[in-house]
């Protein structure tokens, strides 16, 4: 993601047409908005159809954007506002993909599939941890944990009380904790180190 000053310029750059502007913002925050709507929906195809649109609609609409706040929020905005559209529409499906592991260290096969085994699971026990969140939990753990949002920029967006998100995030920690040790997987501390 870009630091403010630097996410500024360019979105100026952009508002004036300039197709490198635009591109360098898709390059900054395409990454990091498919994995968030991954984690939000569980679908990769869906996540990238939705990140798409997401920025055709901010690309039209780049004129309205309030550089007061932070392009990468009114982004996933628009991007959680369309996943809650498609979900209205459609029936939920209860299959998700999994996220598959590429070693590239140059490690020994054996090595290779103890490692992507590993990392499979940990996946999975991600995977059923975040399922047993309900909203607004899920999105304030997917921005803190996996955007590096701070408490306060999630309070402006969720439009809540820091303290309130302070203890969603409390509560879910707590509630993926429970989820996964109902799984019979070995201590948490264990699997995740």
């Amino acid at each position: 993601m870009l630091d403010p000053k630097t996410e500024r310029a360019i979105i100026q750059r952009a508002r004036r047409g300039d197709r490198e502007a635009i591109a360098e913002l898709i390059r900054s925050y395409q990454r990091p908005l498919e994995a968030f709507l991954f984690r939000m929906c569980g679908k990769s195809d869906l996540a990238e159809d939705l990140a798409q649109e997401s920025f055709v609609r901010v690309i039209r609409s780049l004129d309205r954007f309030d550089e007061r706040f932070r392009f990468s929020t009114w982004l996933f905005t628009i991007g959680k506002r369309l996943l809650v559209n498609h979900q209205q529409k459609m029936k939920p499906t209860p299959d998700s993909e999994v996220v598959e592991y590429r070693a590239g260290n140059g490690s020994t096969p054996y090595l290779e599939n103890v490692e992507a085994e590993r990392t499979q699971n940990v996946s999975k026990l991600v995977e059923v941890a975040l399922a047993s969140l309900v909203s607004p939990q899920r999105e304030i753990v997917l921005f803190f944990h996996q955007q590096a949002w701070s408490v306060q920029q999630i309070a402006e967006e969720l439009k809540m009380p820091e303290g309130t998100v302070k203890s969603h995030l409390f509560r879910a920690r707590r509630r993926m904790l429970e989820a996964i040790e109902q799984t019979g997987a070995a201590r948490p501390e264990e699997i995740f180190r």
